[in-house]
C-alpha cells in the first residue's frame, strides 16, 4: 500500500469516528433539554429514551458490521476465497437470531414503556399535597389559572418545588401540547376536554416551556417560562400577585381569546368559572371524566 492510500485510509477512520462520537454524544450539549431533567418525572422519560437508544443500537450497530463484513468477504474479485454456494436457501440458526432477538428487544422496550406510561399517571411523589393548576391554550398564548390561590397568569407560570403539580389541560382555540422538557413529556391541550399531567421539579431554576403542536401564524410565540422555587418563596410571590395585580375580568377574557401576542401577564383574581365555561362550550359537558377531574357532577 503506498503512502497516498494509507493517508487517504487512515483520514476515512478518522473522519467516521468523529462522526460515530458526535452522534453519541449529541444529547449532552445543553439545547437538548430532555437530557438534563430536574424532576422525577423527566428522569423517568429520560431512562427510558436511553433505554431506547441502547437497544436500537443493539440492532443497528451489528447489522452495519455485519454489512460491512459480507459485502468485504464475497466482494467479485479475482482470487476472492469466499465460498460459492448458489443453491444456498435458507438456515434455521439465521431465522431463529434475526426474528428471535428483534422480539425480545420489542418485548423489552415494551414491558419498561408501559410500566413508566402507568406510573406518570399518577404524582410522581405523595410527600406534599398536589398543587392544581389550570392551563388554556390560547392563540397565541397560554393561560395558567390557580384555583386555590384564585389567581392566575399568562405565558409563565410559577410553581413550588419538591411539590407534585397537577397541570390540567384545554384549548380555547386550536389543538395544542404542552411542553416543558426538563420537567416532563408533553401532553395535547384540547377543546372541549381536560387533559390531566403531573409534573414536579426538585430544583429551583426558570424552564422552558412551549407548544409542540402548530397553532397558525403566532405559533413560534407560544413560548413560556416554568418559574420554580421554594415553597416558602411561591407562597409569598401568590401573596403579592394578589395585593398588587389586577383582576381578570370576563371582558378580559374574551380580550384574551382573540387571536394575538401579548408579554407576560399576572392578575390577582379572575371571573369565576372561565375554565369550566370554554370546557363546557366545546362539548365537554359529555366528559365525564372531565367533568369529575374539575369537581363537577356529570349532567351538571
Amino acid at each position: 500500500m503506498d503512502k497516498t492510500t494509507y493517508r487517504k485510509r487512515s483520514r476515512t477512520r478518522k473522519l467516521g469516528i468523529t462522526a460515530g462520537l458526535s452522534l453519541l454524544t449529541t444529547g449532552c450539549g445543553e439545547r437538548y433539554l430532555v437530557f438534563r431533567p430536574v424532576g422525577p418525572v423527566g428522569q423517568v422519560e429520560k431512562d427510558l429514551i436511553i433505554l431506547s437508544i441502547i437497544l436500537v443500537l443493539a440492532v443497528i450497530i451489528p447489522v452495519i458490521l455485519l454489512l460491512w463484513r459480507i459485502v468485504w468477504r464475497y466482494r467479485d474479485v479475482p482470487g476472492n476465497p469466499a465460498p460459492y454456494d448458489p443453491e444456498w436457501s435458507e438456515s434455521h440458526v439465521l431465522e431463529v437470531i434475526w426474528w428471535g432477538i428483534p422480539i425480545v428487544i420489542v418485548g423489552v422496550l415494551g414491558a419498561f414503556t408501559v410500566r413508566d406510561t402507568f406510573l406518570l399517571t399518577k404524582p410522581p411523589e405523595r410527600t406534599a399535597a398536589p398543587l392544581t393548576v389550570q392551563v388554556t391554550s390560547l392563540n397565541w398564548k397560554w393561560l395558567f389559572q390557580y384555583p386555590d390561590q384564585k389567581i392566575a397568569t399568562v405565558n409563565y407560570c410559577e410553581i413550588p418545588t419538591n411539590r407534585p403539580i397537577q397541570f390540567i389541560l384545554s384549548a380555547n382555540g386550536p389543538m395544542n401540547s404542552f411542553w416543558v422538557p426538563q420537567l416532563g413529556g408533553q401532553e395535547y391541550a384540547m377543546p372541549g376536554m381536560a387533559m390531566r399531567l403531573w409534573l414536579q421539579a426538585d430544583r429551583s431554576g426558570v424552564y422552558y416551556g412551549h407548544g409542540a403542536n402548530f397553532t397558525g401564524r403566532g405559533f413560534a410565540h407560544m413560548a413560556f417560562n416554568v418559574i420554580a422555587r421554594p415553597r416558602a418563596e411561591f407562597d409569598g410571590w401568590v401573596q403579592q400577585v394578589r395585593h398588587s395585580a389586577p383582576v381578570l375580568t370576563r371582558v378580559g377574557y374574551q380580550s384574551l381569546v382573540q387571536s394575538s401576542i401579548v408579554e407576560p401577564m399576572t392578575f390577582s383574581a379572575y371571573a369565576p368559572g372561565i375554565f369550566e365555561s370554554a370546557l363546557l362550550k366545546e362539548g365537554g359537558m359529555y366528559m365525564k371524566r372531565d367533568l369529575t377531574m374539575l369537581g363537577r357532577s356529570h349532567g351538571h
